[in-house]
């Protein structure tokens, strides 16, 4: 009697199962499997919003000074932080061998002025030949040049300031033996009034900012106090030692008093170029962008709804949540933004509502 009870339960467990529902596979027209995914609609932004920026003040006209030849250093005038006036007397060499070289020079030069004088008269009397007198013109105007070169030198044996400005760094001390070239003074133009901010930009901050791009400007030396600027240059090469492009702000309007070089600074600028295709951007979410690499990756899109396509695209900034891409989505219509791990290129996709994906 049991072996009936149990036989008969064991018939009716299939048709238990078979009443029970199971979920629907997915699969599109021609009977292939698709995958859910879900999208989002592409809206180009424009780039035009201000761009923070940040950088150092400098004025662009920063020299080294040098002398012209080498020797010991017999005066420094001026120390770090010292204002100068254009021609002021900065640095002095010992001026002992450079006086006897000129002085050597000069006799030089004498001495071939009087052979060339002999040797002229020799010829008018026929005693020496019109070659001996090409000759001994030749060996004075030597003398005078190395005469004219040994002057030079001493002229540049000391050092002036070339404009009104300040010095920023001494770089040498008295007594110091410096070759010719080597840089003892370093200084700027500060006194003329051209500062400027030097920052760095990005390559797509690059594409859209042009000249005389207006700017303001703030600094901690002066809290509360907003400068005006323009956009004056753009480098046209990266920076090797930044990764990144270089661009100048003048500042414009009244000279700050209370700006050095080097100080750091932050500007705010604002685009004067109209948004188009090429610089505007597209805001997607962090996960859809897969295979990142440096400023690349890739993402998955949609025109029909039907099938997603792989494309790649340019990486222009990544947020906390979101990910800004600079070009590569101006023809899509759709981006996938769920599912997108499933996918290849060319796979066959159905869209879900967030509301269907949840349940």
């Amino acid at each position: 009697m049991k072996k009936i009870k149990y036989t008969g339960l064991l018939l009716c467990i299939p048709f238990i199962y078979a009443c029970k529902s199971h979920p629907a596979a997915v699969s599109n027209e021609g009977g292939a499997d698709t995958i859910p995914v879900q999208v989002m609609q592409l809206t180009q932004q424009s780039n035009n919003a201000p761009m923070a920026v940040s950088g150092q003040f400098t004025t662009d006209d920063e020299v080294m000074l040098s002398f012209k030849i080498g020797g010991i250093i017999s005066g420094l005038n001026v120390k770090e932080g010292d204002a100068v006036k254009r021609g002021q007397l900065l640095a002095t060499l010992n001026p002992t061998e450079i006086n006897a070289q000129v002085q050597q020079a000069t006799l030089a030069t004498e001495k071939a002025q009087r052979d060339y004088e002999r040797t002229q008269n020799l010829y008018k009397d026929s005693v020496a030949t019109l070659e001996q007198l090409q000759n001994s013109k030749t060996t004075l105007q030597q003398a005078q040049q190395q005469l004219k070169t040994a002057t030079f030198n001493r002229q540049y044996s000391e050092i002036r300031a070339p404009k009104d400005g300040y010095i920023l760094h001494k770089l040498a001390n008295v007594g110091q033996q410096v070759t010719a070239g080597t840089a003892v003074l370093q200084t700027n133009g500060a006194e003329s009034g051209k500062w400027m901010l030097r920052v760095g930009i990005s390559d797509s901050q690059w594409a859209v900012l042009q000249l005389n791009d207006k700017a303001t400007i703030q600094t901690t030396a002066m809290p509360g106090q907003v400068l005006q600027g323009l956009l004056s240059r753009k480098s046209e090469g990266v920076d090797a030692a930044t990764g990144t492009f270089s661009a100048d702000i003048t500042i414009t309007g009244k000279k700050p008093q209370a700006i050095a070089a080097g100080m750091f600074g932050k500007a705010t600028i604002t685009p004067a170029r109209p948004a188009t295709a090429e610089n505007g951007t597209w805001q997607i979410p962090y996960d859809a962008l897969l295979d990142g690499d440096g400023n690349s990756g890739y993402v998955f899109v949609t025109d029909d709804n039907k099938t997603a396509h792989k494309i790649k695209v340019t990486v222009a900034g990544i947020d906390k949540n979101t990910v800004t891409i600079s070009s590569g989505l101006a023809d899509a219509k759709s981006l996938i933004i769920s599912g997108s791990a499933y996918l290849t290129d060319n796979s066959a996709i159905t869209v879900q509502s967030p509301k269907t994906a949840a349940r």
